[in-house]
């Protein structure tokens, strides 16, 4: 696993003109599956009177997770370009769409994989590149004679706390990148009766 990865930190647009075709490309960032299908029907609604809709996503730390769309363009002339785009500028968690009017002249099969290479390039140039470190998240329990130790190690690390309950039995779930999520688990399991869930 990568301690980060490279995303775009909001939308973006591009655009590319050939020969009266126009290609209006859109950078957006998305975190999971879930968020690219709602996206790619508002863009299919909005642009109804487009030719073609075509995409490429790429998910995930490990980039491991991907997908090009030619949405009826000749195989290989419009997803894979838009995807080859993605890579080049090494980015995850990522959708391109890319919008185009047909302007009446056939670019062939070379004039429509740089067409839409260059929308797609011209989006992400637009936009903001982000380092994200990979974090990972532990719920630490414990009883509370315990705190003072446990604190320590949280702060040793740097961690961040999303929630906590201190009660008689106490709950703590933290945040940390994911290189250091080793190392504090077993700081935090040498203190006897001190339980730990990922």
């Amino acid at each position: 696993m990568p301690d980060s990865f490279k995303t775009i930190s909001s939308l973006s647009e591009g655009i590319y003109k050939e020969k009266g075709s126009k290609f209006l490309s859109f950078a957006i960032p998305v975190k999971d599956l879930a968020e690219i299908k709602p996206i790619l029907d508002n863009y299919r609604k909005e642009y109804y009177d487009a030719r073609h809709v075509c995409y490429a996503y790429m998910l995930g730390a490990e980039r491991n997770e991907f997908r090009a769309n030619d949405d009826g363009e000749p195989s290989g002339t419009a997803g894979r370009p838009i995807l080859g785009q993605i890579n080049s500028f090494e980015l995850t968690n990522i959708l391109v769409i890319v919008v185009r009017y047909f302007g009446g002249i056939l670019l062939g099969t070379g004039g429509l994989i740089t067409a839409y290479k260059e929308a797609a390039a011209d989006a992400i140039r637009q936009a903001q590149i982000v380092d994200i470190t990979v974090k990972d998240e532990l719920i630490v329990r414990f009883d509370y004679p315990l705190m003072n130790e446990v604190m320590r190690i949280i702060k040793e690390f740097d961690a961040q706390i999303i929630t906590q309950q201190f009660e008689a039995a106490c709950m703590i779930q933290i945040s940390i990148p994911a290189k250091a999520a080793g190392a504090i688990h077993a700081k935090l399991e040498h203190i006897y009766g001190v339980m730990i869930e990922k």
